[in-house]
């Protein structure tokens, strides 16, 4: 559920812009940047914050 609600976003944004993913739990973490990048868009960090929550950035092709 949480990359459909991923890809929603990059839907409604213009190529070139960058979104910002907050991700809890292992699941997410492993299946939503490589479904981005698998749509041709770009993963471009990923950072996991003190209270467990993993910041994910995807540039929207």
């Amino acid at each position: 559920m949480t990359f459909v609600r991923t890809r929603l976003a990059l839907d409604r944004m213009a190529p070139g812009q960058t979104l910002l993913v907050r991700l809890l739990g292992e699941e997410p973490r492993r299946n939503v940047p490589a479904s981005a990048a698998a749509l041709g868009h770009a993963v471009l960090a990923e950072q996991q914050a003190a209270d467990g929550v993993t910041l994910l950035w995807v540039r929207r092709a």
